[in-house]
């Protein structure tokens, strides 16, 4: 996912021309994921990819002592399982709906058929995979960075992305089930920290949490700390 010159959000399908979207989903098939629900696991073998055509998907690594992290948050329009569903390789991590989901569904043979003949679809896998790069270039640039400024910085980003009007001028609630959990995995950093941070702001008023939930009570004072303010 990236941001283009007007300011929209550019994904891999939004890159698509019409004809190209109307043939793709010509050649795979929608599904419903109900909330919750693991769509593929890590270390699966696999010949198909999806994308995301309402809602939201958590990516999700387990390592080997059985901790679980948040990588990363994919929405409408976005690309998964690229890369393990045209190498052939095993999924290099899980996915669950952290919303109710409908993707499209498409056999890697067909996909790569496709883009063989259609420049323009490699083109969006090409820029699909640069811009993931980036993140993660921009995540680890970000590291040395204070955990309250990136946390800012974070839930600025959501509310971008999925933010709801909420009660109260100016606040924005996060439409998305994020644990803390959550938060500390997208941010590199540990639960503890999270946590300490977000006490902090919500006895300032900036933000009101609940059981996966949370709202943005003061957004500019928000961009004010993530600029390190």
């Amino acid at each position: 996912m990236g941001v283009g010159a007007s300011g929209m959000v550019v994904t891999f399908w939004s890159s698509l021309e019409v004809a190209d979207r109307e043939a793709l989903a010509g050649l795979g098939a929608q599904t419903e994921v109900a909330a919750d629900t693991q769509m593929f696991a890590q270390g699966d073998s696999s010949d198909y990819l999806l994308v995301v055509l309402r809602g939201w998907v958590k990516v999700v690594s387990h390592s080997a002592g059985g901790y679980r992290a948040l990588l990363a948050l994919r929405g409408p329009g976005d690309l998964l399982g690229e890369q393990a569903g045209l190498d052939g390789r095993r999924r290099s991590a899980s996915l669950y709906a952290a919303t109710d989901v409908v993707v499209l569904r498409l056999t890697a043979a067909r996909f790569q058929h496709f883009a063989r003949d259609h420049p323009a679809v490699s083109r969006a896998v090409e820029q699909t995979l640069s811009r993931r790069l980036q993140e993660a270039d921009r995540q680890r640039a970000g590291f040395t960075e204070p955990v309250s400024v990136r946390l800012a910085a974070l839930l600025l980003d959501l509310a971008d992305r999925c933010g709801e009007p909420a009660r109260g001028a100016g606040a924005v609630s996060i439409g998305l089930p994020l644990s803390q959990d959550d938060l500390a995995g997208l941010l590199l950093s540990s639960r503890r920290t999270v946590s300490r941070v977000l006490e902090q702001w919500r006895a300032q008023g900036l933000v009101a949490t609940g059981r996966k939930s949370l709202h943005l009570l003061q957004a500019d004072r928000l961009k004010s700390l993530a600029q390190g303010g």
